[in-house]
């Protein structure tokens, strides 16, 4: 399954204020160039759930000012609201299912072969839709029911999702959180090539080296977390550029853009698939607002300054697992997940 590949941008007249480029995947299915991320959050009592349909009614606005590709995970708890809104705006004749694309990943408590085709045949059925677009494996560490570590290798895994595709679950399959040693052992030993990775990338943590190898083996990456410290986390602030940073404004001044949409097209002009969440309809319309301007490689180049290799999706509660992907720290958090129950 090894060998380069050139990933191919086309383009798209989405109800937008410009045409929405899509990234071809290397399965022959393309994939549109911007997500919307529905994952709440997180407190005290754990993720965060939609109340009074209100991820449903964004969905819904999103749709109508051009989103047609929307990120959720079994554990967001997101997916049914996705599919309503998606099965309100076909009957209403806006859009056709192949209009949408949907991605969604499987948690790490179901990573056994025979549990992944069970798991998104539950995914399927809460959306009530015949398929998925993508389905992502959503870490390489496998869990017991109890969150303790399990020893399910996530190379069985990926035999579980090379099973859901080819009973046309799943359109296509691909890998979250992996690192380029793991990324490299599913192409080797596996039967089936991942089509897409998702991973953190804003300018705090630009990715150079990973996304480089995974777009040369024509995975397209997708970025979690786009805006970095441009935003508040839980309430906190965090050191790095901030909305306004002046070498972010200086860019977003000379195209007549804010400094997240200039962060955004960053990772667009990278062939990189930004999700940025947002329940707020106007930052909805601005978030996709971003495909009638282009960085120049210079401008690109400033941005990928503010790189201080800082994550802030840093589970290190599971740091002893084999297959934990990221660097290790002396003072791991702890489990929120086994903290609450």
């Amino acid at each position: 399954m090894t060998g380069t590949r050139i990933l191919m941008p086309v383009f798209i007249l989405m109800g937008s204020a410009a045409e929405v480029t899509k990234l071809k995947l290397n399965n022959g299915r393309e994939m549109p160039a911007i997500a919307l991320g529905t994952y709440l959050g997180f407190d005290q009592n754990g993720i965060v759930q939609s109340e009074n349909k209100k991820l449903r009614d964004v969905v819904l606005h999103a749709i109508d000012v051009g989103y047609r590709h929307f990120d959720t995970a079994a554990i967001y708890g997101t997916e049914e609201e996705i599919g309503e809104a998606v099965r309100m705006k076909i009957e209403e004749g806006v859009v056709k299912r192949e209009d949408i694309f949907i991605t969604t990943k499987l948690w790490n408590t179901e990573h056994r072969r025979e549990q992944v085709v069970k798991a998104l045949e539950k995914t399927v059925e809460k959306m009530r839709l015949d398929y998925i677009d993508l389905y992502l494996m959503h870490w390489p560490m496998a869990l017991n029911e109890d969150y303790t570590h399990s020893d399910v290798d996530y190379m069985e895994t990926w035999q579980g999702l090379e099973d859901v595709q080819k009973q046309g679950l799943a359109k296509s399959i691909g890998l979250s959180n992996f690192n380029e040693k793991q990324i490299k052992r599913v192409i080797k030993e596996g039967s089936v090539m991942p089509a897409a990775l998702q991973i953190e990338v804003h300018p705090q943590i630009i990715q150079r080296e990973l996304v480089q190898y995974a777009q040369s083996e024509g995975l397209v990456v997708m970025a979690y977390s786009p805006f970095g410290s441009l935003v508040s986390r839980h309430g906190m602030q965090f050191s790095g550029p901030k909305i306004d940073d002046p070498v972010l404004s200086a860019i977003g001044e000379k195209y007549g853009k804010t400094t997240p949409q200039v962060v955004l097209r960053w990772l667009v002009d990278r062939n990189i698939v930004p999700v940025p969440k947002t329940v707020n309809y106007s930052r909805l319309k601005e978030n996709i607002d971003i495909f009638d301007f282009k960085l120049n490689k210079e401008e690109i180049e400033e941005i990928n300054k503010f790189n201080t290799h800082t994550r802030y999706t840093f589970p290190s509660f599971w740091q002893e697992h084999r297959h934990y992907p990221f660097e290790k720290i002396d003072n791991p958090i702890a489990d929120p997940f086994i903290a609450k129950n």
